[in-house]
């Protein structure tokens, strides 16, 4: 398994909601869907793991944060469009949603929904903006309009944070980024729902899953301002 510190800059775009939705082909190591990750899991210690998920996640970051050289942190940007899912997964997969490794992961797998669909996900962006009263837009710090490669720059943008800005800030971010497409995800699910139920279903499962990220990722937002955040 390559430590992510040590990959490679990529050439291509990655993927995240196909993570949990649908397996795909790459000529790097495969992108597993989310439920394959708990069986590769299941014949380890589950203490070993979490002590092995926790330790590497603070070592990263304590390491990158103390001296965070623009090349490091780009590799670590960059990590999962080189090396797909799979290494992130043995470390972090597993771990409790409100924890240093489980907030880590989950940004990586925002991630990779951007850049594997930019196009959907600015067209989530887009309509939950509209529907969403709340200053989560603002929070996120996404320009108006926001097309797909203003949407990949902006989760790439906040995942820089986690390594060389206020980690909180970063967390607060990416938790609004969640909330505004979780509310597009609904109102189109809404839309789709009389004439293409599948493909309602499958962005109300979206909607759940990035609301689900976005109270987590809050939650350790919180968690760091009090120190608390292991």
């Amino acid at each position: 398994m390559c430590a992510p510190w040590t990959a490679a800059r990529p050439d291509g775009p990655g993927s995240l909601d196909r993570v949990s939705d649908s397996p795909r082909e790459f000529h790097k190591p495969v992108r597993r869907p989310a439920e394959l990750f708990d069986r590769r899991f299941a014949t380890e210690d589950p203490a070993e793991v979490s002590r092995v998920a926790h330790s590497t996640a603070q070592a990263l970051l304590s390491r990158v944060r103390a001296d965070p050289d623009g090349a490091v942190v780009d590799r670590l940007v960059a990590f999962t469009d080189s090396h797909g899912i799979d290494d992130i997964a043995e470390l972090w997969s597993r771990s409790p949603a409100r924890s240093l490794p489980g907030a880590m992961w989950r940004l990586y797998l925002v991630q990779l929904m951007i850049h594997d669909d930019p196009r959907t996900a600015a067209l989530l962006y887009d309509r939950g903006r509209v529907e969403l009263a709340s200053s989560d837009d603002v929070v996120a710090g996404a320009p108006n309009p926001a097309g797909p490669d203003e949407l990949v720059q902006l989760v790439d943008t906040i995942l820089r944070g986690l390594f060389e800005g206020d980690f909180a800030v970063a967390l607060d971010r990416a938790a609004a980024f969640c909330r505004v497409q979780a509310s597009g995800a609904t109102h189109l699910a809404d839309d789709y729902e009389p004439t293409e139920p599948e493909r309602s279903s499958a962005l109300t499962t979206r909607a759940l899953r990035l609301s689900d990220y976005a109270a987590d990722l809050a939650a350790c937002a919180g968690l760091w301002r009090r120190e608390a955040l292991t």
